[in-house]
């Protein structure tokens, strides 16, 4: 019987050094929980619950899941450029020395008004040409009345009519061609028989715009001598009803990008103003530096708010709208390990935190994919109190 206490003695000191080689090799928990019989449960979604008063449940805004339209977008940045499809870089035909120009940069001009005039050499000689071509005529014509006179009164033979016949035809055929030589020049009618009359050339040549557009440079000043198509351009004209949108978009959202699809700019210098237009080039390459791809578009600017340089953003819709389940973007709490996380309740007592995975965010919105379900009760404003009060101590 008094051999009791020491075996009890030798069963429990057994016991704990079982327990201490289990603590070894588990590694789960320390020798002294074990030996007092603490331990540390897993976490279970009692702890991811907090409970609230009344008046706390007051200050939060709370609502069921419903689903919401997201638009499928795209967005980037750019900066804004001349369309230069409607560019024209205005040169004279034939060279000369300006001697007169017209407009400045800024200049708003219509087709066909005057830029610049030039002394032209050719011009000249093509009015000398026409002047001469005249003269012949005119004596061709003269000596034929005589000869056809002379040949009713028998002073005459019919070889030199004919042969003053045949003179005439060349002479008014040479009148015509030097008339067309003139008109090329871009002589009207009126301003060649004024040179016939008046017997006097007129070397200025002037230079009209192609386009109604604006002046957006200018090389021409008197006695700047130009030839046809050698830079610089003595002006340049841009039609700038329309303008050019140009990015480079990542390499991993290009094949989103499609020809006319509708986009929206917007500029720094105009912040409320909304720009519209459509995608009329993608590049066929990626850039193997940037890994970019180029996406220009064309912009309606009907009241030419836009300057080629600027910084503009824009935002392409690159498919229908996606119907998915959505909650307010202040209702969803990124919690300290990247994973997002919105606050379920049934009674609007005891919140229960749930793990969630989302989509689009837009227009205060984010879209869930994963972790709720239509009609579930959800804090709408307030989830970061929630978070906060959770980590600060759980319930209450």
């Amino acid at each position: 019987m008094m051999r009791r206490p020491g075996l009890l003695i030798a069963v429990s000191a057994g016991l704990v050094a079982l327990a201490l080689s289990w603590v070894k090799f588990s590694g789960s928990s320390s020798a002294e929980d074990v030996v007092t019989g603490r331990t540390e449960p897993a976490v279970t979604s009692e702890q991811q619950s907090v409970e609230l008063s009344d008046k706390q449940a007051a200050t939060l805004r709370i609502g069921a899941v419903q689903s919401r339209d997201f638009d499928v977008f795209k967005t980037s940045v750019g900066t804004i450029d001349f369309n230069e499809n409607m560019l024209v870089q205005v040169f004279s035909q034939y060279p000369g020395k300006i001697v007169r120009a017209f407009h400045n940069i800024g200049d708003d001009v219509a087709q066909g008004s005057v830029l610049f005039a030039i002394d032209s050499p050719d011009l000249l000689q093509a009015e000398s040409t026409l002047l001469a071509s005249a003269g012949v005529l005119e004596l061709q014509k003269r000596t034929l009345v005589r000869l056809t006179n002379l040949l009713k009164a028998g002073g005459s033979a019919q070889k030199d009519v004919d042969q003053t016949t045949s003179d005439q035809q060349t002479a008014e055929g040479n009148f015509k061609a030097a008339k067309d030589a003139v008109r090329i020049f871009g002589k009207s009618d009126a301003e060649i028989e004024r040179i016939l009359d008046e017997r006097k050339v007129d070397s200025q040549l002037v230079v009209s715009s192609p386009i109604s557009g604006r002046i957006i440079s200018r090389n021409a000043a008197p006695g700047f001598l130009t030839q046809p198509a050698a830079a610089p351009a003595p002006y340049t004209v841009a039609d700038v009803s329309t303008m050019w949108m140009i990015a480079n978009v990542i390499e991993t959202d290009a094949p989103a990008y499609k020809i006319d699809q509708a986009v929206e700019v917007r500029v720094p210098a105009y912040p409320d103003h909304v720009f519209t237009g459509r995608v009329t080039a993608v590049g066929a390459t990626i850039d193997p530096t940037t890994h970019r791809q180029l996406v220009r578009s064309q912009i309606d600017d009907p009241e030419h708010l836009l300057r080629s340089g600027m910084f503009a953003s824009f935002v392409i819709h690159v498919g229908d709208p996606v119907h998915s389940l959505a909650l307010p973007s202040s209702g969803i709490v990124r919690e300290g390990d990247g994973t997002m996380t919105a606050w379920v309740t049934l009674d609007r007592r005891r919140f229960t935190r749930r793990t969630v995975r989302i989509g689009i965010q837009q227009d205060g919105w984010t879209e869930i994919l994963e972790g709720l379900q239509p009609g579930e009760t959800v804090v709408f404003e307030g989830a970061v109190f929630l978070s906060n009060k959770l980590l600060a101590g759980g319930e209450g």
